[in-house]
């Protein structure tokens, strides 16, 4: 392997890496509604910088029922989200 092709990979790497830190910056919303037979819940949330979205109230998916049982209607959170499977997925909670 060339010392150029290695210099790419590496920088490609850090990119890489970069961008997944970014990914999971947290985000200020409130809880409009939940669905937990959908386990999907509406929120109003701030900019999602990490996915190029405004301010706006909209639904994601929790795949993951430890976080689904944390929401309650009117609660503030923090939280990730990111697509999974093509999906926005609220990935963590605060």
């Amino acid at each position: 392997m060339s010392t150029m092709t290695r210099i790419a990979l590496a920088t490609a790497l850090i990119l890489t890496s970069a961008t997944g830190a970014f990914a999971q910056e947290f985000t200020k919303g409130t809880v409009k509604k939940l669905d937990t037979k959908t386990k999907k819940v509406t929120l109003i949330h701030e900019e999602l910088k990490g996915l190029e979205m405004p301010a706006m109230t909209m639904v994601f998916e929790v795949k993951d029922d430890a976080l689904l049982a944390k929401l309650k209607e009117g609660t503030k959170v923090q939280f990730v989200a990111e697509r999974v499977n093509g999906k926005l997925t609220v990935t963590q909670l605060k």
